[in-house]
């Protein structure tokens, strides 16, 4: 009996070890990611995207970056910030899950506890998942980042530009004075917290938003982003490393150690840090070991700043963000994963924001919602080279909760017409139709000879309709819990 009892006993403690060693395997065969959203960096900034040097400042860590993997021409983003970061948070389009908008002053803001985010689905496949940056989905203690599946954060809850506040002049100009007359009272307006918080946790101040912090604010992003990756590497666990990037937002400063770097101004010197920084986690995955099997994302949130003196550059396209221009809607994208996507492959195929969520879920073995109508589709096949067509061809376009155009292929038809963020929106009469192949500045309505476009355009429109009718969209603002029960 006691040699049998050592038998099983011993047995148990090989298929134990045998079951350890498989979980420990299938967690290293899972891809780490890390997705780089930068803010507001317009088409025409980066070197690959005919920039770099035109525009003051080489970035030739990530034009490498883009030699290594896929870089898209058509890929699309929402029109303002909020919308973006929803939709890539949760395979929606924001008009379903009333994010359309960038929330102003006193309003209801953020995602409601419903929706379900990337980095609660890739917790569930065993994923470590830490955030840095600006969250803009929410900033009440419920929906802030690590309530909403990341297990760290640091950084804010809205926008850069609420740097500004401390440093408002009666004649609107920035200068380091505190309040005036005409600027801001911090009794009414209060400055923008920096948080620090992990899941389970009650976020914990540790800052303040100042035009001085918002000069650290990249170095320090990069630096916790950087110490994650070392630290789960280390561990082999796989990790989803959302670094949120606070470059180039207004306003557009570079860091104590960038100013006056490359003699060509703020603009300049912060294209260079943001290159550099880019570098730096570039570095931290090669010297973890773990390039091999990190997909790494490089992507833009927004179309370019449209406010002096921080205008960007959106390279061949017309318009700026907040409008329906491709301008706003064209963002540069690089996705790396070697030994999987093709290096050094460049593709003009449409792909959306929304696309992103299913991707990567999908990559790590995970499920998306069935409750819901989720808009993404999987590009990864398109992404490995196995198919040379994008998984879709087209899609609605929002500008807040206006429906403004719609995208199919390489054509676009516009339902309103507003080129600049600052123009008042016309409701067309009749709607313009452009080639986009033709004519990038969206400047020859050719509508009268292409009215077969409107066939497919129009199934667009009417599929995405239908399911606004039986999915009917969330309302900005709703409170917590959304649709209990369900």
């Amino acid at each position: 009996m006691k040699v049998r009892s050592l038998i099983c006993a011993m047995v148990f403690a090989v298929l134990s070890l045998l079951y350890v060693n498989a979980a420990a395997q299938a967690s290293r065969e899972k891809p780490s990611i890390v997705f780089i959203l930068v803010d507001n960096l317009g088409y025409g900034e980066l070197g690959v995207y005919g920039g770099g040097v035109l525009r003051g400042a080489p970035t030739p860590r990530i034009d490498q970056l883009a030699a290594e993997g896929l870089r898209l021409t058509n890929f699309n983003v929402e029109a303002q910030c909020t919308p973006t970061r929803s939709a890539l948070m949760t395979g929606r389009f924001s008009y379903r899950s009333g994010t359309y908008a960038v929330p102003m002053g006193g309003q209801a803001d953020g995602l409601t506890q419903w929706e379900i985010t990337m980095p609660q689905v890739l917790s569930r496949q065993g994923y470590a998942t830490g955030m840095w940056g600006k969250w803009h989905l929410g900033s009440e203690e419920g929906r802030l980042p690590h309530r909403r599946g990341f297990d760290e954060w640091f950084g804010i809850p809205r926008t850069y530009d609420e740097a500004m506040w401390s440093a408002q002049t009666e004649s609107g100009g920035l200068t380091p004075a505190v309040g005036s007359k005409q600027g801001w009272d911090p009794s009414i307006a209060p400055l923008e917290p920096i948080y620090e918080a992990h899941k389970g946790e009650n976020a914990k101040q540790v800052a303040q938003l100042t035009m001085e912090t918002r000069r650290t604010m990249e170095a320090e992003i990069t630096k916790r982003a950087i110490a994650f990756i070392q630290r789960n590497a280390a561990v082999g666990k796989p990790f989803y490393a959302y670094v949120s990037s606070s470059m180039v937002h207004m306003p557009t400063l570079p860091g104590p150690d960038f100013v006056g770097k490359t003699g060509n101004g703020d603009w300049a010197d912060v294209l260079a840090e943001m290159d550099y920084r880019t570098g730096q986690i570039l570095d931290a995955i090669k010297d973890a070991g773990i390039a091999n099997n990190t997909i790494v994302v490089f992507a833009s949130d927004n179309g370019p700043e449209g406010t002096d003196p921080w205008e960007g550059d959106s390279g061949p396209w017309r318009g700026t963000y907040f409008t329906a221009m491709e301008a706003s809607l064209r963002a540069p994208f690089i996705i790396r994963w070697p030994g999987h996507i093709p290096a050094g492959r460049v593709s003009n195929e449409i792909v959306h924001v929304v696309d992103m969520f299913p991707t990567l879920a999908h990559v790590a073995g995970a499920e998306v919602p069935k409750d819901r109508p989720i808009d993404g589709v999987d590009q990864m096949p398109f992404f490995l080279g196995k198919q040379e067509n994008s998984t879709r061809d087209g899609f609605p376009v929002y500008v807040a909760d206006k429906l403004y155009a719609v995208k199919w292929r390489n054509w676009k038809m516009h339902f309103i017409w507003q080129v600049n963020m600052y123009d008042a929106p016309e409701v067309l009469a009749e709607p313009r139709i452009f080639n986009l192949l033709a004519d990038l500045k969206e400047e020859r309505n050719v509508a009268v000879k292409n009215t077969w476009v409107a066939a497919p355009m129009g199934k667009i429109i009417a599929e995405w309709q239908a399911s606004l009718k039986k999915y009917p969209p969330i309302p900005m603002g709703t409170p917590d819990p959304y649709r209990p029960g369900k």
